[in-house]
């Protein structure tokens, strides 16, 4: 006889679901937007949606942008009946800046040691799929430099990212920097920008021609 069967859901121990739910009720409490992302079943993911067709990670709710909260106690609900993975909207609290592993390693490097200190450094996250993203201050668009630059992609208004301890079939994403390390502090995101320029150039990247540099805007001082 047939019968209907719901899709397997990632095994998960209930410390690991206490640990999702504990960890985006933190980003709540510091004032970053949290979103219940769909959740790891066999090889897909699983938002509960009738007919969905995405079989990557993405939102559980339809309208996730406007649902986005920072309320503790409206976040840690979506938690109590599924493992859901931990998705940040971005544009919001903070953009963020992506890159290839193999830049985003350098990029980290040199962040350590910039003469800025910790007006560059901030929260870096890491996929297990080679995602490295860097957690900026939100509203600056990227420099002309990087804006036809296929290694760098900018999250803003209208997109959002896995948090850790989000599972993706690949592997747990995690932080390479996390902002407890960084204090909550975002680091300005041209100062961010112009590292990737420098480190692209190290690498023989070729760049927009130079003659943008004289229409740069200054980068803002912290809010």
């Amino acid at each position: 006889m047939w019968r209907n069967v719901g899709p397997r859901v990632a095994q998960l121990s209930p410390l690991e679901r206490v640990r999702l739910r504990s960890v985006a009720v933190r980003y709540a409490m510091h004032g970053w937007g949290v979103t219940p992302g769909a959740f790891l079943a066999r090889s897909r993911f699983v938002c509960g949606r009738a007919g969905c067709p995405t079989v990557g990670c993405h939102p559980a709710l339809a309208e996730w942008d406007r649902a986005a909260s920072t309320d503790p106690a409206r976040v840690a609900t979506w938690w109590r009946s599924r493992p859901h993975g931990v998705l940040l909207p971005t544009g919001r609290a903070f953009d963020v800046l992506e890159v290839p592993t193999s830049l985003g390693r350098d990029v980290l490097d040199a962040v350590r040691t910039h003469p800025a200190g910790v007006g560059v450094r901030g929260p870096v996250l890491v996929t297990p799929t080679g995602r490295w993203m860097f957690l900026v201050r939100p509203g600056d668009p990227l420099r002309p430099e990087l804006e036809h630059c296929f290694d760098v992609v900018r999250h803003g208004v209208g997109s959002w990212i896995p948090a850790p301890p989000t599972r993706l079939p690949e592997g747990t994403v995690r932080w390479a920097v996390a902002p407890e390390q960084a204090c909550w502090r975002l680091p300005d995101s041209y100062l961010v920008q112009n590292v990737l320029i420098d480190t692209l150039r190290a690498t023989g990247v070729t760049l927009a021609p130079e003659m943008y540099s004289g229409r740069l805007p200054l980068p803002r001082r912290a809010r």
